[in-house]
């Protein structure tokens, strides 16, 4: 697997998580959760009932006429798959209580994850924000990976090795470099929390 350019991109302390991702690299990552941010925002104005509002659900959700449908966007209908593939009524039905809090989640946590990145060096994550990007992280390679047509363990194989021959095109060849580096980023970050709990 290609690695970045800082071989322990985060490193477990007493007081944190220490980001040592390199300033371009940081850069990278920033503008990625910003995108993803992004593409989360559905265009939907605040519920005008307070308390539909601080629970997350949309006026849909309390509409039974309105029947929520999945996101037409393949790589958001990856981040919020169907609850029930054999019940369309019931996966409606959870998709109009869920959706928009779990987007409203991601959108938080991938906000919240720039934000801590753009601080000033040392960049330390307490735990809440690493768990944030974690998260963060999750979305960004399942939305990459449907861009990249990723649906199995054979097609990830086959992307590290017309990566390692630097066959694809240009485009193509960023993508799925940017999608390694995130999976060793994910990886890194998993020891570095994993390291702090034990």
């Amino acid at each position: 697997m290609a690695r970045g350019l800082t071989s322990r991109p985060f490193k477990a302390k007493r007081s944190g998580i220490e980001v040592r991702l390199e300033p371009h690299e940081r850069t990278l990552l920033v503008h990625l959760l910003r995108q993803l941010d992004d593409l989360l925002d559905d265009g939907s104005p605040p519920s005008e009932d307070p308390l539909a509002e601080l629970l997350g659900m949309p006026d849909v959700a309390i509409d039974p006429d309105v029947r929520p449908q999945p996101p037409d966007d393949p790589a958001l209908a990856r981040l919020f798959p169907e609850a029930n593939r054999d019940d369309a009524e019931a996966a409606a039905e959870f998709r109009r209580f869920t959706e928009q809090g779990l987007r409203a989640r991601k959108r938080t946590g991938a906000r919240r994850s720039a934000e801590a990145l753009e601080g000033s060096e040392p960049v330390l994550l307490d735990d809440e924000q690493a768990a944030a990007l974690l998260k963060a992280l999750t979305d960004l390679r399942l939305v990459l990976g449907e861009r990249l047509g990723l649906q199995t363990d054979e097609d990830s194989e086959r992307l590290h090795t017309l990566l390692a021959v630097g066959a694809g095109d240009e485009s193509w060849t960023a993508a799925a470099a940017t999608y390694d580096m995130l999976t060793w980023w994910q990886e890194a970050l998993v020891g570095a929390v994993g390291s702090r709990r034990s």
